[in-house]
Formats: C-alpha cells, sequence, structure tokens
C-alpha cells in the first residue's frame, strides 16, 4: 500500500469517528441550529418570547413559509456560490505567484 492511500483510509477513518461519536455519547440528544439556540437564549435572558424583527423577503413573496427543501436549495446554491469564489481567489494567487516567477526570467523585448 502507497503513503498516499494509507494517509487517506486513517483521514477517512477519522472522519468516519467524528461523524459517529456524537451519536454514540448522546444518542438521545436533540441537534439543533444556532436559530433556536439564539432564540432560547434571548428568551432566557430576557424572559419574554423571542420576536423576529421582519419576516424573510421569499416569504414575505410567496405569501407563507418556505418548505424545508427549498431552503437548503437555496443555501447548497449559496454555499456553492460562495466555494466558486473562494476557489476562484485561490487559484488567481497561485497562478499570479506561478507567472511572476516566469515573467523575472523572461528578457524584455525592444520594439
Amino acid at each position: 500500500m502507497s503513503k498516499n492511500l494509507k494517509l487517506t483510509l486513517v483521514l477517512l477513518a477519522v472522519v468516519a469517528l467524528l461523524i459517529l461519536v456524537p451519536f454514540v455519547l448522546a444518542p438521545g440528544a436533540e441537534f439543533g441550529g444556532s436559530d433556536d439556540a439564539g432564540s432560547q437564549m434571548v428568551e432566557q435572558v430576557t424572559g419574554q418570547p423571542y420576536e423576529p424583527w421582519f419576516t424573510p423577503v421569499l416569504e414575505t413573496a410567496l405569501g407563507g413559509e418556505l418548505p424545508g427543501e427549498i431552503e437548503s436549495l437555496i443555501f447548497c446554491v449559496q454555499t456553492g456560490i460562495g466555494v466558486g469564489i473562494i476557489s476562484f481567489a485561490f487559484g488567481y494567487l497561485v497562478a499570479r505567484k506561478k507567472y511572476k516567477k516566469d515573467d523575472a526570467h523572461t528578457p524584455l523585448k525592444d520594439d
């Protein structure tokens, strides 16, 4: 087995452990989002139920709450756009560094 294959298998095992350990250590736990935790904390501190300041734009436009599948789709599209921007930035920085090295060794032409 090659060194890269061993490393890949070890990293996959670590990822599997990171996913499974919370379910084993806390079998009946509720895994909620940060929105729920924040509203519960506001309610604890102020003693009053949390009231949102505004209604989301899409919910107002559609006249009701968005289905969970649509929320997930919008979140995935947003994530894809962010990853694309970050990937472009890293690619640009790597290419800039590479071509800067190449330009330093290229003599200038006189026309």
